[in-house]
């Protein structure tokens, strides 16, 4: 973490100064569920956007549904500066169990494996209430410039949309640029755009409860998928804090026309159909903390915007989350998908209204996200039957979780070649880095300091694009400085826009470095010594990351973490022109 750049302060770095914005309003987030505190945690940082966020219920999240934070979300956090703070207290997914009939009919544990891949993701699998991440994301709103805080009780009524727009709520109206709507699977903001969700429900009733309860199965601290003979199926998912654990459980067929709450089913009826499930294991339940019934149904609109697909016209208004895609919970992506639309919302939003991108860039959001919202649409649909499939094969489940765990983990979304994804011409000479997909963070030292650390934990979630600059013969540092320097605005630091970073191949202790890895920043004219890098003999990055060492290789990433072009470093007309097309020729 960097800071003192223009001059010594004291106390909590991560508490920055406040700074006045001006009146009107930018940016109108409706709700304050995981996609609207990501939008605005990230917006907050802005002094010169004005953010708001409105939200109907009276206060805060308590007791959160969500609680599964996948890898590339733990990576997301990182960027935001919190993801130490969700490991210290979140459930670790180490192991995922899996129990089946026996041929007397007793379940028995048939498989054993590890939860994520080595190797997938620096950061770990962990389980944490939703209203945990609520609050670190409510404590980096108030410590940021703009001092944002929701405003609460407050409740969309309808929009108007002309040159700009105009949210109608029941505390009065709110004139803005651009309306979000992240108020969840009842949306108000996509009803008044009159965008439905297309899809169909599965017929099929499921409990959910977080209890504190006694039991001799064997496996209740680790996640565990059980599929009984004829008593239907159950997922344990141990929560935070040692002693808590939530089930899924499967309790029933709906007929067609039938809804959940036709069934008038309680707390009671949950831990009934978990016992017989667990049987012969006991289960004493001490208290039922949380609980509620549901039915399985994936839904998701056909846009996440107010313009159609094609339309030229910039969009004003978004839907995010649950606003625009619904499913069920088992698989432990609605809180996680929610989350990265926002993030990548946000940086767009940021590009067009600080002028340093065209407001065509918005049409990008609805383009990537939409489908990214139908493959998730897809997956939930094959994942919730395979579990409660009643199959002779016992490994039936656990080969479809392995198969899938990338996608669970969330690090195998790909967005499209586009505007912002570059084509695969050069992809070769840096094979782990794959265009469209996340920056696959690896370990490397900080030449300045020795530190060792990973390299993707530079991508801080500030609106910056980042370009890694492998070293391979020549070190193209120097020129590529005055490249990005024709992006940066007058009187900003040099990586205002475009943050360089270079990565060499020789070790740090043999490693010399010149003046052009070290700008000058800052009202004080200070050097950022933090912009060199070596491999880490314990996993060069070169060799883990398919880096070709005679070429070498620019890696660009968008601010949202993924790839978006791999070049050849003494290619910078090439580079020029990708960047024209997003970023303008510069100021």
């Amino acid at each position: 973490m960097q800071y003192h750049l223009n001059g010594f302060r004291p106390g909590d770095p991560a508490h920055h100064p406040a700074t006045d914005t001006k009146s009107d309003t930018d940016v109108l987030i409706v709700g304050t569920g995981p996609a609207g505190l990501t939008l605005a945690a990230y917006l907050a940082q802005f002094p010169h956007i004005r953010t708001r966020i409105i939200e109907r219920r009276d206060g805060p999240l308590v007791m959160g549904q969500a609680d599964g934070i996948a890898c590339r979300t733990m990576e997301m956090f990182q960027a935001f500066g919190f993801a130490h703070r969700v490991a210290h207290e979140a459930y670790h997914v180490n192991e995922t169990t899996f129990w089946n009939p026996d041929d007397t009919g007793q379940i028995t544990r048939t498989g054993r494996i590890d939860d994520v891949e080595e190797g997938l993701s620096e950061q770990p699998h962990v389980i944490l209430s939703q209203a945990r991440v609520h609050d670190f994301y409510l404590d980096l709103m108030r410590k940021a410039p703009t001092r944002l805080e929701p405003e609460y009780g407050t409740e969309i009524t309808g929009l108007t949309i002309a040159d700009t727009v105009t949210a109608h709520t029941n505390n009065g109206d709110i004139e803005t640029r651009y309306v979000i709507g992240c108020d969840g699977a009842r949306s108000a903001v996509r009803r008044a755009l009159n965008i439905p969700l297309q899809g169909a429900a599965e017929n099929a009733a499921w409990g959910v409860m977080d209890i504190l309860a006694t039991t001799d199965f064997p496996d209740i601290r680790l996640k565990s998928a059980i599929q009984s003979r004829d008593q239907g199926s159950l997922l344990i998912i141990p929560r935070e804090g040692g002693y808590m654990v939530r089930f899924y459980i499967e309790l029933a067929k709906l007929n067609p026309d039938e809804r959940v709450a036709d069934r008038d089913l309680t707390a009671d009826d949950l831990i009934a159909a978990a016992r017989r499930i667990l049987a012969p294991h006991t289960l004493d339940v001490k208290e039922v903390v949380w609980w509620s019934v549901y039915e399985i149904g994936q839904r998701v609109t056909d846009r996440f915007a107010n313009t159609a697909p094609g339309d030229t016209t910039p969009p004003q208004v978004f839907i995010a989350g649950d606003a625009c895609h619904t499913h069920s919970p088992k698989a432990g992506q609605g809180m996680n998908v929610s989350m990265q639309d926002a993030f990548n919302l946000g940086w767009k939003l940021q590009g067009v209204i600080e002028g340093r991108a065209p407001a065509s860039l918005l049409h990008s959001y609805s383009a990537e996200r939409q489908a990214v919202a139908q493959d998730l649409i897809d997956f939930d649909r094959d994942f919730a039957r395979a579990f409660a499939a009643k199959g002779k094969d016992p490994k039936a489940f656990q080969s479809h979780f392995q198969k899938h765990a990338r996608y669970t983990a969330g690090v195998e979304t790909r967005y499209a070649p586009s505007q912002l994804t570059g084509p695969a011409d050069h992809q070769s000479l840096a094979t782990g880095y794959t265009i469209g997909k996340r920056f696959h963070s690896a370990p490397v030292i900080r030449w300045a300091d020795a530190h060792k650390m990973q390299l993707g934990h530079t991508i801080t979630a500030n609106g910056r694009w980042r370009l890694f600059h492998f070293v391979g013969d020549t070190d193209h540092t120097g020129a590529l400085g005055t490249l990005i320097a024709t992006y940066t605005p007058a009187n900003a630091d040099p990586d205002a826009i475009i943050d360089l970073r270079t990565i060499v191949q020789t070790p740090h202790r043999m490693t010399t470095a010149g003046t052009t890895h070290a700008p000058v920043k800052g009202t004080l004219g200070l050097q950022d010594m933090e912009k060199l890098f070596c491999p880490d003999p314990s996993a060069d990055i070169f060799d883990t990351r398919g880096i070709d060492r005679k070429i070498g290789a620019l890696v660009l990433v968008r601010p949202d973490q993924y790839v978006s072009h791999v070049l050849p470093p003494g290619q910078q007309d090439v580079l020029v022109n990708w960047l024209n097309q997003i970023l303008g020729s510069g100021p």
